[in-house]
Formats: C-alpha cells, sequence, structure tokens
C-alpha cells in the first residue's frame, strides 16, 4: 500500500502520519545533574525546577539544530513526557530552544516546562504485535462525532465508508450505546465496526540454519516418494509451515534430511523460498541491512553477509514500472514512523473521479503500524488486513505481518527514542539498506 501525499516530510510523497508510541521512556534525566556531553557553552541554563517538557500537540517536530528548518530530526508523541537536558536561543522559536538528546531541538512555543519526571505510558502491544486494536468500518458506513456530547441529537461530523480500517484507543457508553474513539479524534458506534483479525504468521530465524527453508504457499500441498506427480503421495502440508530445502530436481525439491527419514519431495510451485545474497556495494563491513526478492516475495534480514531473519512477504500487485508495482533497487530507510495513516482519499483540493466506466476503488487505513521509508513513499510496513504473505498484494510497499514488522522495526536503523512517533536518521545513525531485486 502506499500513502496519499498529505506529510510536510521530505521528500515528497508522504503520509499523513497518527503515530503513538509503544515503548517506555529511557533513563530520566534531571535537571540539576552533570549535563550530557551534547551540550555547548553559551547554552542557557535550564530552570531547577523544570525535569521533563510536554508536547502541548501531537507530532511536535524535532530537529537536528536549532533555527534550522530543513533539518528535522522527527517527531514528538502526545501525552509523554519528555527529558530536558539544555536550552539555547535561536532564530524561528519565539522562546527558546529546548534540547531533547543528541541532535533533537524543538520549539518552547509548542513545549510547556514542567516538574514532573519524563515519562511515557507503557503501551504494550497486542498479542498479534500490533501497537493499537485495529477495526473495520461494517457495510452500511459508520457515522463519526467529534464529541459524544451531540450524541444523538446531533448529525455526525463525517461518515466513515464500508471497508475503513480505524484505531479505537478510547471506549465509552452514551446513550446507552458503546462508542470507539479512533485516534484521528471521532467517536464511533461500536455496533457498526468489526474487530480485526490480523495474520499470526511471522518468519524464520535463520541464523543457524541458513536459507535451507521454504515455506508452503497453497492451503494444502502433497508430500511425494520421488520427484514426479505420479510418485506415491507420503504425506502433506498446509500453508506457512516452513520446511527443509535440500535438493531441486526439475520443478521438485526435496524436502527431507539425508539418512533420516525417507526421501520426501514437494513441487516446486508450492513454496517459497529466499536465495542467498551478497551485501550491496554501499554496505560497510558487518552492516545490517535488509533484501527483498521480489520473485519469491521474500525478505532476508542481513549482518554483513549473514542473513539473520527470513521471511514472507506481499509487494505490489501491478505489473513492472506501474504505479502499484514495488520498485527496484538500494535505498536507506529515510524516516521512520510508529504508524501512519494511509489512503488513496483527494485532498482538499483535489476532486475525487465522478466517472461510472471508471470507479474509484477508495480506502482508508488509520494508523498502519511500523511503517520504514525507503524510496520516497514506498515503505516496509505491517499489513492486519490481509494474510496473503507470499503473494503480491500490496499498492506498492512492502507489506509484512504484524509480528515480522515489530521485529524488523526494531532491528533496523534509525532507531526511534522513546517519546517520538517519527525519527530521521542522524550523522551518527544512518538508515537501514533496502534492497528490492
Amino acid at each position: 500500500m502506499r500513502p496519499s501525499p498529505k506529510k510536510s516530510f521530505p521528500p515528497s510523497r508522504l503520509p499523513v502520519c497518527s503515530a503513538l508510541l509503544l515503548c517506555v521512556l529511557p533513563l530520566i534525566a534531571r535537571a540539576d545533574t552533570t549535563l550530557p556531553a551534547w551540550n555547548e557553552p553559551g547554552d542557557l541554563p535550564v530552570p531547577s525546577w523544570a525535569k521533563a517538557i510536554a508536547p502541548k500537540r501531537a507530532e511536535v517536530p524535532i530537529f537536528r539544530t536549532p533555527g534550522e528548518s530543513d533539518q528535522k530530526r522527527g517527531t514528538t508523541m502526545m501525552n509523554v513526557r519528555l527529558p530536558l537536558y539544555g536550552m539555547k536561543r535561536g532564530s524561528q522559536c519565539g522562546g527558546r530552544w529546548m534540547l531533547v538528546g543528541p541532535e533533537a531541538w524543538v520549539c518552547s512555543d509548542a513545549m510547556d516546562l514542567v516538574a514532573d519526571p519524563p515519562f511515557v505510558p507503557d503501551l504494550a502491544p497486542t498479542p498479534d504485535g500490533l501497537p493499537f486494536h485495529y477495526y473495520f468500518v461494517g457495510r452500511n458506513g459508520a457515522p463519526a462525532f467529534t464529541s459524544l456530547l451531540v450524541v444523538p441529537d446531533m448529525a455526525p461530523d463525517a461518515t466513515l465508508d464500508p471497508g475503513f480500517a480505524v484505531a479505537i484507543g478510547d471506549e465509552r457508553v452514551m446513550a446507552g450505546q458503546p462508542f470507539g474513539r479512533s485516534h484521528s479524534g471521532y467517536w464511533i458506534p461500536l455496533r457498526d465496526l468489526g474487530a480485526a483479525r490480523p495474520s499470526g504468521f511471522h518468519g524464520e530465524d535463520v541464523s543457524v540454519r541458513g536459507l535451507s527453508i521454504g515455506w508452503i504457499l497453497p492451503d494444502h500441498a502433497n508430500v511425494y516418494s520421488a520427484p514426479s506427480g505420479s510418485a506415491k503421495v507420503v504425506g502433506s502440508h498446509v500453508r506457512f509451515e516452513v520446511v527443509g530445502w535440500r535438493e531441486e530436481k526439475t520443478t521438485f525439491v526435496r524436502v527431507s534430511d539425508d539418512g533420516v527419514t525417507p526421501a520426501a519431495w514437494m513441487k516446486r510451485s508450492d513454496l517459497a523460498h529466499p536465495s542467498l545474497a551478497a551485501p550491496p556495494s554501499d554496505a560497510g563491513p558487518g552492516e545490517k541491512w535488509i533484501d527483498v526478492e521480489l520473485a519469491s516475495q521474500t525478505l532476508v534480514a542481513y549482518v554483513g553477509d549473514k542473513p539473520t531473519f527470513a521471511t514472507l512477504v506481499s509487494t505490489g500487485r501491478g505489473a513492472k514500472g506501474s504505479e502499484t508495482a514495488t520498485p527496484p533497487g538500494t535505498h536507506r530507510l529515510w524516516v521512520k514512523l510508529t504508524s501512519s495513516t494511509m489512503d488513496n482519499l483527494p485532498s482538499p483540493n483535489e476532486e475525487a473521479s465522478s466517472s461510472i466506466d471508471e470507479p474509484v476503488d477508495r480506502f482508508s487505513i488509520e494508523d498502519v503500524p511500523y511503517v520504514q521509508f525507503f524510496d520516497r513513499g514506498v515503505a516496509l510496513h505491517g499489513a492486519f488486513w490481509h494474510s496473503s504473505f507470499g503473494k503480491p498484494k500490496s499498492h506498492g510497499c512492502v507489506n509484512l505481518s504484524p509480528l515480522d514488522a515489530r521485529a524488523l522495526f526494531e532491528f533496523t536503523a534509525p532507531h526511534l527514542p522513546r517519546g517520538w512517533s517519527a525519527v530521521l536518521p542522524s550523522s551518527t545513525e544512518k538508515g537501514t539498506l533496502i534492497r528490492i531485486r
């Protein structure tokens, strides 16, 4: 899936990002302790009573250098308190620039000094690996209200289309009816929503056994005693099971170990198998990088030339070179977000197509989890709305199961500081290399 171009992050094609953090704040910093090494002479003193700063709104921008608007470093979460390490004067801020970490400055115009210590709520992921609870709008659509106080006397502020997905963070009862509050701020009747049931599929640790594995693609696949479709059927496997990959012969693969079990063969077309790849030329010795193979619909995470993790993905379903194809190439991650809203809805200055011959396939998915952009608006991200991993499915991005998306979000750089909703690379931490081939 690709996002709609509605965000101010450079480069251009970026989504509206409505992110919530799932981690706990790191080591608490007190204003009366020794200042960290990244402070400079002449910085303003921090008030002795100030222990942290609190964003006045979500997604307050964080910059590498005070007053340099083209040096964005990330964004903050709402309802958090960030550590305060220092202050200084600078342009493009009516108050003072405040230091919240290495190469991380926020303007005091959007922050409040607080006497309470730093804090981030403990937003543990669900058992499926998701940061939130997700729901789909039912077949009749759903009314959405900005305030519960107007229910049921006023008309809804918006109407959500069938199939739209929302992340619900709070639930309340009004007029005897349960409502859920989406992260975009709308209260929606829960009777008009259906809970998402994400796939529990996850990849494999291959740091010891290497890439001698394959995943079953069909719902049911036969195992044969010889590399022939007319051979005796000696067993079967189901979708997403992992088998060995020992030997290829014509259109069959031997999945049994030597001398341990009778020969067992499966059709090559029933399996997805990742192939070993050499590091990109830009990769440094021992550097982490990710390889996505379009032909096999697999992803392998490497440390140097050693594969450590492998899984199935769903890349773009379009023909090569089309808008919905995943473009090949090697890039570095340029921004990571805990979540981002993705849709193909028209922006306020655009008009939706009204052609009867070319109906619009409208979609809107709120808070798509663990989004990692590497080629303008193309990203790795979690997908809770399908389980077609191993087959092309997306609008151009690389879809991962929620569990895999979370694991890879933690594997890649730059790492997301606690209390942040988005992070861009810095001089001390480059974005991880992503190769699509």
